[in-house]
Parts: structure tokens; C-alpha cells; sequence
């Protein structure tokens, strides 16, 4: 029973001190990655930085481990209210693309990633509110005008200005507007404007229509009462042509044999004034009657 004491208590002294090292060792060992930094503090203050990946290893109990991302960070900057160089208010949404330049000015300066964003989101603001504040609404809301495009690099630009000059570690690497829209209290009034616009133009497209359709009707009628007028005109010429034939021919048979055509004549205005009912009271001896009495 004794010996076997002193085989544990020989055991734990030699064993368990390299047991402790062991894990000193491990727990201050880490691994930086390639999209990273290492910021190694000793006391609050900033001794190290490892920007290569790799197994790394801090001095226990006294230095502290911190990791910044080295890739480029999307930002998406809250929606901002602006005024348009002609008065109209608009509301814009931008994101940002950003990286950390320098870990130590990063976070001597801005301390956190959170402390960043809002140092960006207030740059930003402030740039962008300027820039688009010189432009008017249908500028900013045509993405193909090349005073919109240039807004952008131009903000662009004046960010990473005031970024270098307070050193604050960090720059833009790009920044695009997503989408434009208009301030929730002028919502119902533009849209009340753009039916009643869209309703004026409707009937202005109506009073068009109903223009064109009484000129064409107009055109129509007038054509109409040409070809009848034309018409007209050729019977009233056809018919004198008949008469005057017609009396040619009655000219021409008159001189032919006159008596035969007095018959005919008279037969003919028999039967227009004579029928049952007919009444005449003409001398007995009168020429007209020679037909119907006979002599």
C-alpha cells in the first residue's frame, strides 16, 4: 500500500507539471487564417500584428488575442432622406464595400468593426446628402445620366480623403446607390398626382380619338355627297340625252308620215286622260274626238 503512494505521488510530480505546461502551451496557441489579422495586446496596448496565416502563439496570463477580418466587408448604410437641387425630397439607400488598410489605426481610432461602419455611415451621409443635394430628381433617378454615374466616385473619393487624413485605417473600395424611393408622407400625394396626370392623358387620348372620328366621318360624309352630287349629274345627262334622242326620233317620224303620228299621239294622251271614271265635256265636233267617235 505504501509503495504504491509513492509510485502515484512520483507520478504526479513529474507528470502533472508537464500536464500544466502542456496546456499553458496549447491554450495560448491560435491560428490565423488568410482573411485575417492578428492583434496581439499586452496590457491593453497593442504589441503585435500577424497579417500572415500560420500557427502563432501569446506570452499566457499577460497578453490577449483579437482577430480583424483582412477580405473586404459589405456595409449597407441605412436609408438617408435628402433634398433634390430642385426641392423634392427623396429617400436613397446605398451600401458600401470596405477593408481594413491598417489594424492599428483601425483600432486605436474606431476600436470596433461597429465603431467603423458608423464612422462610414456618417461620412457617407454627409457626402452623399452634398453631392446629390447639387443634382435634380430626374438626374438621380436615370441611371444612364453621367452626372448620377459620377456621384458615386465622387463620394467614393471624398471618403477615402477624409478616411486617409484622420488615419483612421480603413478605405472604400466601392459604393453603389440600390434604390431610390420617396418619403413615406409624400407617397399618397405622388401617387394621387400621377393617376389624376395619367387620367388627364387618358383623356386626352379620348378627345384625340373622338376628334379623329368626326373628321373621318366628316371626310366620309363630304365623299358621299360628292359621288351622289356626281351621280346625279351624269343621270340628269343621261336622261336629257334620251329625251333628245327621243325627240329625234319623234321629229323623224313626224316628218315621215305625219297623220300616223298624230294617231299615235292622241291614242297616247287617251289612255293618260281617259279612264273609267273620266268625265270630258268637249264640243262633239272637236278634232280630239275623231278617234274615239270614229270619223
Amino acid at each position: 500500500m505504501k509503495d504504491m503512494t509513492k509510485t502515484i505521488k512520483k507520478i504526479l510530480f513529474i507528470y502533472l507539471p508537464i500536464l500544466i505546461i502542456g496546456f499553458i502551451i496549447l491554450s495560448n496557441a491560435f491560428v490565423i487564417r488568410p482573411n485575417e489579422y492578428g492583434i496581439i495586446r499586452q496590457f491593453g496596448k497593442i504589441v503585435k500584428v500577424i497579417d500572415s496565416e500560420g500557427l502563432n502563439f501569446k506570452l499566457p496570463f499577460i497578453q490577449t488575442l483579437s482577430k480583424l477580418p483582412k477580405n473586404v466587408l459589405f456595409y449597407d448604410v441605412p436609408a438617408t432622406e435628402i433634398n433634390t437641387y430642385d426641392k423634392k425630397r427623396i429617400m436613397v439607400d446605398y451600401y458600401a464595400l470596405w477593408r481594413i488598410t491598417d489594424p492599428v489605426q483601425m483600432v486605436e481610432t474606431l476600436k470596433t468593426l461597429d465603431g467603423a461602419e458608423a464612422r462610414l455611415s456618417d461620412i457617407m451621409y454627409s457626402d452623399v446628402r452634398n453631392e446629390l443635394g447639387k443634382l435634380e430628381y430626374g438626374a438621380i433617378i436615370n441611371p444612364l445620366d453621367n452626372q448620377r454615374g459620377n456621384v458615386d466616385t465622387i463620394v467614393k473619393d471624398n471618403m477615402n480623403e477624409i478616411l486617409g487624413k484622420n488615419n483612421y485605417g480603413i478605405e472604400i473600395v466601392d459604393i453603389q446607390m440600390k434604390r431610390i424611393d420617396l418619403p413615406e408622407s409624400n407617397e399618397q400625394s405622388v401617387y394621387k398626382r400621377m393617376i389624376s396626370e395619367r387620367e388627364s392623358k387618358a383623356q386626352e387620348y379620348l378627345s384625340q380619338g373622338d376628334a379623329e372620328k368626326t373628321k373621318i366621318m366628316a371626310d366620309a360624309d363630304r365623299e358621299v355627297a360628292e359621288l351622289v352630287a356626281k351621280t346625279k349629274a351624269r343621270a340628269q345627262e343621261i336622261v336629257a340625252e334620251g329625251e333628245k334622242e327621243a325627240a329625234k326620233i319623234y321629229n323623224d317620224s313626224y316628218g315621215q308620215d305625219p297623220d300616223f303620228f298624230k294617231l299615235y299621239t292622241t291614242l297616247n294622251s287617251y289612255k293618260v286622260s281617259i279612264d273609267g271614271e273620266t268625265l270630258l265635256m268637249i264640243p262633239i265636233d272637236s278634232p280630239y274626238l275623231k278617234y274615239l267617235t270614229g270619223e
